[in-house]
């Protein structure tokens, strides 16, 4: 996997590596709640939030793909 530190600061790629990372990170976490919740609107919320974040961490990644 790439890293931030992978490009200079002022490279764009820096920071959506970084971004990228943490939406991740956000998307699982959401995914993980699900389970923990027996309130279908939450479970739904957690869901949609997991696939906005993999949506937005897929675009930045196709950004760095064009750089």
């Amino acid at each position: 996997m790439t890293e931030p530190n992978d490009y200079p600061e002022d490279d764009p790629r820096h920071h959506t590596t970084r971004l990228r990372g943490l939406l991740d990170q956000l998307a699982d976490h959401a995914l993980a709640d699900v389970d923990k919740v027996s309130d279908p609107g939450a479970q739904a919320l957690f869901e949609t939030t997991a696939e906005v974040c993999r949506g937005l961490a897929a675009a930045m990644r196709r950004h760095e793909q064009r750089t």
